[in-house]
């Protein structure tokens, strides 16, 4: 869920950048206000300002001009211009876009959007696939580890069958703990109906830091190296700082093969349950 938050953050920036980019744009080669107003502002105390003799000055001149033209007109020789006809107007005519075609600053602003949406699109489709990864046929989803045959060969040789895509093992679980396996809540329906079949499918992860518990084929049990957490056959705990049992995961039998649900993870059985009852049959590893 925070993998899709972020996701979605991001691509909301990439978006608020590029508005805020083609508004840039579209303003650019304008004026700002500011600028506008200190330009009238310096216009304004630039502009001289007249006195009273030169406003006279100008008045005298003026008269005198005006009487000069009037005696011309009286006179019959007037000097006045005539006036000149109106030009024709010019006609606008559009640009034709064909013509005009495409400039270089639209083909780089389109280059820019289009790569921009296109890496976005894939990130995208990525990210949708990672975050539901139970679609695939890896771990997440259903998984066929192997055939009973198989499974039962490694039990005769006195070790889980183990499966690394599935990250699972697979143990055997003796009918006669079933009784004592039915009384601990946290043994689900879909896992009691595994240790039916004679089954547990335990992820391989440690309870308490997450490391990889290998089995230690000397003392029959699991035993983590990390911190010592050992837990029993069928992945209770038995010593060490571990919080629970080990996990589980739902499994079913198809066609002779038991496939796994990576993505139906239980939780394993608290401190003190231990329903076989199996001490270490040997040394212990760790």
């Amino acid at each position: 869920m925070g993998i899709a938050i972020a996701i979605i953050a991001i691509v909301l920036l990439a978006v608020v950048g590029l508005l805020v980019t083609a508004r840039r744009r579209s303003t650019t080669g304008s004026l700002s206000r500011e600028t506008r107003k200190r330009d009238e502002a310096a216009g304004a105390s630039a502009a001289p300002s007249a006195s009273a003799g030169d406003v006279a000055a100008e008045t005298a001149e003026g008269r005198e001009r005006a009487d000069e033209a009037r005696q011309a007109i009286e006179s019959g020789a007037s000097s006045v211009p005539e006036p000149v006809a109106a030009s024709t107007l010019a006609v606008y005519e559009p640009v034709d876009l064909d013509e005009l075609g495409v400039t270089r600053r639209q083909f780089f602003n389109r280059s820019i959007l289009a790569g921009t949406g296109l890496g976005l699109g894939a990130f995208g489709v990525s990210a949708l696939a990672f975050l539901w990864p139970g679609a695939s046929a890896g771990f997440g989803g259903k998984i066929t580890i192997g055939s009973t045959a198989d499974i039962q060969t490694a039990f005769d040789n006195k070790q889980p069958y183990y499966n690394a895509t599935a990250k699972t093992y697979i143990v055997p679980y003796p009918k006669s703990a079933l009784p004592a396996a039915k009384k601990v809540p946290a043994y689900t329906p879909p896992i009691l109906a595994g240790m039916t079949e004679g089954y547990v499918a335990l992820y391989q992860k440690c309870v308490h830091l997450g490391c990889r518990v290998p089995w230690c084929q000397s003392s029959q049990w699991f035993e983590c190296p990390c911190h010592g957490s050992k837990y029993n056959r069928v992945g209770e705990k038995q010593a060490g700082p571990a919080p629970r049992g080990l996990d589980r995961f739902v499994f079913e039998l198809s066609g002779g093969s038991l496939v796994v649900d990576t993505g139906n993870l239980v939780l394993g059985p608290p401190i003190g349950t231990d329903t076989t009852n199996q001490s270490p049959e040997g040394p212990l590893c760790v």
